[in-house]
């Protein structure tokens, strides 16, 4: 992907829920929730500061994360869906159980 954030940024591919429920209820376009849930691509550099030096980005790539369920602007490209999120849209960061 030739697309670079900028600022406090985040480029994040959505993960889909499933199509069928746990009684298998396939679940049309219409019924499904909108994703909440995704994977970091591109991290951008972090906010400026007032004295101008760059705050660090909390988020790295390749973070799992959830996220607003608003929040964001939804592009395509490629046929693929992507949101660029600010920083503050994330609400936590998955981690793996041990």
């Amino acid at each position: 992907m030739n697309l670079k954030p900028l600022g406090d940024r985040l480029i994040v591919e959505p993960i889909e829920q499933e199509d069928t429920t746990a009684s298998g209820i396939i679940l049309p376009d219409t019924a499904k929730e909108k994703p909440q849930k995704g994977k970091v691509l591109k991290v951008g550099p972090g906010a400026r500061k007032d004295d101008g030096s760059r705050s660090p980005v909390d988020v790295a790539e390749g973070d799992m994360v959830l996220y607003a369920k608003y929040g964001g602007t939804e592009i395509k490209i490629d046929g693929d869906k992507y949101l660029i999120l600010r920083e503050s849209d994330i609400l936590a960061i998955f981690f793996d159980e041990v």
